[in-house]
């Protein structure tokens, strides 16, 4: 029995000798009477002193610390042995080679059967590589809290395993509701591209330069389509020999509004030059009917599908079509063939309300205005919508208003010279862009004025 007892202990005590050796932190104990009982390869590594020699040694003094700490050094170690919980110091030790090491410790006391001091154990380290993880810690820590930039960390199955305040506040969901859910459930469009982004990072590693990411995400306000100026780090375990990724760090910034901003100064910019080259292209027309087409033309692209134009007659009375695109494929503003007869709008259409009153009149099937659209076009380029360019639910509602199929979106602004109503122009989109919105009306009054100007030169009287 008693030789079990000691095999049992000797491995135990491999077992012990094995895992201190194992340790990335230098890690040394002494029993009661302050004699060194255990040493691992950290410490030697750190120090220069073996095991064998420092094993059975009592204190510190005289050879892994100078006469002059020691005394201080052994105080210490004896405040943690009698003291509850953990203790943290700095002090100098000596290097089997003669040179010093400020290092850091964390000493706490060990407890006999009967619950008496038996001894201390004392972790540490050297203070610049201890400092350098502090920091590591206290950067994560910050990261995770409040900190200006959001930042999420996700797992190898792109599922989030640490979302800080300001990503929680930009994915419109709180901090745990997020953990361990796909981020589809968040971003309701922009996940694919997002999360073939983090695919990316694990398999080769982040890009050199941030970019820039455009999704649509649920707020309090509704659907919001948001640009994230994004930056990834792949995150791989420092223990492993070949460095396995634990996951993604994906921090990023809303860059909406300036992104926006960039968008309607490139769109002003491209509609005042179309303003120009029509003029020019007008002034050389001698038909001003011709002039009004050209106007129309210029005015479509980037702005709109299709254009109509309608002369009043008989006192503003009746609308008579003049000129439109085809009506079955892209082309340009042309006369319509023996126009003459009144265009049937029903009461309440939105081109005898805009005569009416003599102001622009806007009209959508959609209950209210979508997302704004990425950069993914010119200023004006279609954005997200579900109804196609020539049918979808809109076929209907295009239909009763006498528009071409699939007409979702409308914007009819009056013709208006020397005080008088001559007619209304009609710009329709389809589902697939966005309804019309207040800058496009400045745009399409802008040229109603124009067309005007050339209708009123055709007809005088």
């Amino acid at each position: 029995m008693s030789a079990s007892r000691s095999g049992t202990a000797r491995a135990d005590g491999d077992l012990l000798s094995a895992l201190l050796d194992g340790m990335d932190t230098a890690l040394c104990a002494f029993d009661a009477d302050g004699v060194v009982t255990h040493w691992n390869r950290e410490a030697e590594r750190l120090l220069g002193w073996p095991a064998e020699e420092a094993v059975g040694r009592r204190g510190l003094g005289g050879w892994a610390a100078r006469s002059a700490d020691a005394a201080g050094i052994e105080t210490r170690l004896a405040g943690a042995m009698a003291g509850p919980g953990r203790r943290l110091h700095e002090f100098p030790l000596l290097r089997k080679d003669g040179g010093r090491v400020l290092v850091r410790t964390q000493a706490a006391g060990v407890r006999g059967a009967d619950g008496s001091p038996a001894g201390v154990y004392c972790a540490f380290g050297e203070v610049h590589a201890q400092l350098d993880f502090e920091r590591s810690v206290a950067l994560s820590d910050a990261l995770f809290g409040d900190a200006p930039c959001a930042l999420v960390v996700v797992d190898a199955d792109l599922r989030p395993a640490v979302v800080n305040g300001p990503a929680a506040h930009a994915l419109g969901a709180s901090r745990t509701a997020l953990l361990g859910r796909p981020l589809g459930d968040a971003v309701l469009q922009g996940a694919d591209q997002l999360e073939a982004a983090l695919e990316h990072v694990l398999a080769q590693g982040g890009p050199e330069a941030p970019t820039e990411l455009w999704a649509t995400v649920r707020t309090p306000d509704g659907e919001r389509r948001r640009c994230w100026r994004s930056a990834f780090l792949r995150l791989a375990s420092p223990l492993a020999r070949d460095p396995a990724p634990l996951g993604v760090a994906w921090l990023f910034e809303d860059v909406t509004e300036a992104r926006q901003a960039e968008q309607d100064a490139d769109r002003m910019r491209f509609r005042a030059s179309q303003l120009h080259r029509a003029g020019a292209a007008a002034a050389e027309c001698e038909d001003p009917m011709e002039a009004a087409t050209v106007y129309l033309d210029f005015a479509l692209a980037g702005f709109a599908d299709d254009a109509l134009l309608d002369v009043a007659r008989d006192g503003g009375t009746r609308l008579v079509r003049t000129a439109a695109t085809p009506a079955e494929a892209p082309g340009p503003v042309a006369r319509v063939p023996g126009a003459g007869l009144p265009v049937p709008y029903a009461a309440g259409h939105p081109a005898l309300r805009a005569l009416d009153r003599a102001a622009t009149v806007r009209a959508s099937t959609w209950p209210a205005a979508p997302p704004a659209p990425g950069p993914d076009g010119p200023p004006g380029a279609p954005g997200q919508g579900a109804t196609g360019r020539r049918g979808g639910p809109s076929r209907s509602w295009a239909a009763e208003r006498h528009w071409p199929p699939g007409t979702a979106h409308a914007l009819c602004a009056v013709l208006r010279s020397r005080g008088r109503t001559l007619g209304v122009v009609t710009f329709l989109r389809s589902g697939s862009r966005p309804p019309f919105e207040r800058p496009d009306v400045s745009y399409a009054e802008s040229v109603a004025v124009r067309v005007a100007a050339s209708l009123d030169l055709a007809h005088p009287d």
